[in-house]
């Protein structure tokens, strides 16, 4: 006769939390708690269920799963997704929000965390499930269907989606949530909507649900018959080029890949992702590669003969618009875990985890490596973007003579952060005309010292993940490089910093409005429109005065230290006296919107109107349809080449 189950008698959210709390990951045998926490904002949605559920557990056990008050719904997500990425997706926060629009804030973030494969776990506040007092405040009802609320905004933007009618769906759905974040492959955002009503029920649950489960994260091993093929390829090229996406750092292969480019001396190139896979003075890295990239990268992208995709998906900045790799018998190897992104652009999927595919493939190609002209061709195109870092680091004085009321440039900005930052500290970006410059210009000296979010380029993005970033790594200094218009957007986790304490260093770069729109404006022949802070003029154009906006006396409002720098020395005391401060602190700097940073000589694919009035359109229209015929297919097969 079958024994039956003991079970415990609590509320559908209070088995929820329960349940979260034991949830652990592992790899490599180092496993930790899947949740550090829970991000989350009350409502009359989520007070009474989620909220009552993580009082209990605070009140039981401080450490279960911590509760951080959050400012703005997309933001806590945002915080979130950083987490993961600093914790190479094995550690995440959970995030909950009242009904309606608390909920419906989340959607950009949990379209964020899908799109740069970030593992974060949403819990939007439903309707009733029961209906018996529909429409209830904030409520959108559907004339066609019962069954929808405005959650369902979250389905296409999610790697798993449930709702929750009843208390006895729980337990499939949590399992199936886990199975999802703990996936190397389908990992995302996962949502499960939780009717306001249900969240307050209680239920008789099995103790087993409660027990703690380790969720194992596998390394997939190579096929040997592909590795072989990938070996032939690699050994028949001349000049091959790796290019090391995110999944390096998320198979942490840093080790893996820096021995197999040693050993074969392919020079390594570095999407927005994957920067940091080298050290920028390693002698195979020629760092960035594609639309932002560095003209060392572009050279050898535009020649070779074989690519070696490492983690990457291919965005199209990376490939610039698919004309960075104009060798008319370019070939592709793409090591990753998804096969989805193992075929792209007809390559050879070597579908596996980085770092063992790797492994498998220095073995199997020997002792064969590039040839010395190669070798010195990549060291030669190196040493010439390394001065030109440095030019635009430390410009030169007609260059800083001509600048406006003297201001200082965004690469003078850059170049102080890095040179006074440690090895180990930790740049956080987003938007903007930053992360191009940051993609060709930071000096990565750790591999986890350069966090740019470049998948979903989210604006607002920057403090919030900046928080998220030193939540995920305590040990080390986080700088916020963060514009005018993104600050603007979203600037409300410095108050959740001051709150949890939580130390970030936020470099507010003020250049009076858009600044990458503005220079692609201005290249798109749309004369920057719309895109700088000025009043409406009195020809009724926003072509008046700049706006008295000041963010330095806004920053200080929310409790936050500023440091105001009117010049490079300032600046340099400054990021001293951040480095010492013990809590978030701001440094405010003023920059000049028209000094770009260092040509990468790539394209981006940005459609420019066929037909205009404006000279400066129709001149730019004729120069998209130019580089339009460089753009290629990439549509060969391995097995059609010899």
């Amino acid at each position: 006769m079958r024994r039956s189950s003991m079970t415990v008698r609590l509320t559908v959210a209070q088995a929820l939390v329960r349940f979260l709390s034991v949830q652990y990951s592992e790899r490599d045998g180092v496993k930790q708690k899947l949740f550090a926490g829970c991000f989350g904002i009350f409502g009359h949605g989520n007070v009474a269920g989620l909220g009552q559920a993580l009082l209990q557990a605070e009140l039981e056990d401080p450490e279960a799963l911590p509760y951080i008050l959050a400012r703005n719904e997309q933001a806590m997500v945002h915080s979130a997704s950083a987490f993961a990425r600093t914790r190479d997706r094995l550690q995440t926060y959970a995030c909950t929000a009242s009904v309606g629009p608390g909920s419906t804030n989340m959607v950009t973030g949990a379209a964020l965390a899908t799109v740069n494969r970030l593992p974060v776990l949403l819990l939007p506040s439903d309707v009733f499930a029961t209906r018996v007092a529909t429409p209830v405040l904030q409520e959108l009802e559907s004339y066609s269907a019962g069954d929808v609320s405005v959650n369902d905004a979250f389905r296409p933007v999610s790697k798993y989606f449930d709702r929750i009618w009843r208390p006895e769906q729980l337990p499939s759905a949590l399992l199936n949530a886990m199975r999802v974040l703990t996936d190397p492959v389908e990992t995302g955002a996962v949502t499960l909507a939780l009717p306001q009503d249900v969240q307050a029920e209680a239920h008789d649950w099995p103790e087993e649900l409660f027990a703690e489960r380790t969720w194992y994260v596998a390394r997939p091993l190579p096929e040997a018959s592909i590795v072989d093929k990938a070996a032939q390829l690699l050994r028949a090229s001349e000049r091959p080029l790796i290019v090391a996406g995110g999944g390096v750092a998320y198979s942490q292969a840093q080790d893996a890949l820096r021995e197999f480019a040693e050993a074969t001396g392919i020079p390594v190139a570095e999407s927005q992702a994957g920067k940091g896979s080298l050290r920028y003075d390693h002698p195979q890295s020629v760092g960035a590669v594609g639309s932002t990239g560095t003209t060392a990268a572009n050279a050898l992208a535009r020649d070779a003969d074989l690519v070696i995709g490492i983690g990457t998906r291919y965005a199209d900045f990376t490939t610039a618009s698919r004309t960075a790799f104009q060798n008319p018998d370019v070939r592709f190897v793409n090591i990753n875990v998804a096969r989805f992104d193992g075929g792209k652009h007809a390559g050879l999927p070597v579908v596996a985890d980085a770092r063992e595919a790797l492994v498998s493939l220095r073995s199997a190609v020997g002792d064969w490596s590039v040839q010395k002209k190669y070798k010195e061709l990549t060291a030669e195109l190196a040493r010439v973007w390394d001065r030109t870092v440095e030019q635009a680091y430390n410009p030169p004085a007609e260059v800083v003579d001509n600048l406006a009321d003297g201001l200082l440039t965004q690469g003078q900005v850059l170049g102080a952060v890095n040179e006074l930052s440690e090895p180990r500290d930790v740049v956080v970006c987003a938007a903007g005309s930053m992360p191009g410059d940051l993609h060709k210009l930071w000096r990565t000296r750790d591999p986890k010292g350069y966090h740019v979010e470049y998948g979903f380029s989210c604006m607002g993005y920057e403090i919030a993940g900046g928080l998220g970033v030193r939540l995920g790594a305590p040990d080390r200094d986080v700088f916020v490089m963060v514009g005018d218009g993104s600050y603007l957007m979203m600037a409300s986790e410095l108050v959740t910093a001051v709150q949890e304490n939580v130390k970030i260093i936020v470099v507010l770069v003020q250049n009076h409005g858009f600044a990458s729109i503005g220079a692609l404006s201005e290249s798109l022949g749309s004369q920057r429109f719309g895109t700088a802070y000025r009043r409406r003029g009195g020809d009724g154009r926003l072509d008046g005065d700049y706006l008295p906006v000041d963010l330095a006396m806004n920053v200080r409002s929310l409790g936050v230290e500023v440091l105001d720098v009117n010049s490079r020395a300032e600046l340099e005391k400054a990021i001293g006296t951040a480095k010492a401060a013990t809590g978030p602190i701001a440094i405010h700097v003023k920059t000049d919107p028209l000094i770009g940073a260092p040509d990468s000589e790539a394209w981006w694919d940005v459609p420019v109107s066929e037909v205009s009035a404006l000279e400066s359109t129709r001149t730019a229209s004729a120069a998209y349809e130019k580089s339009k015929q460089d753009q290629r297919p990439y549509l060969t097969p391995i097995e059609g080449q010899n």
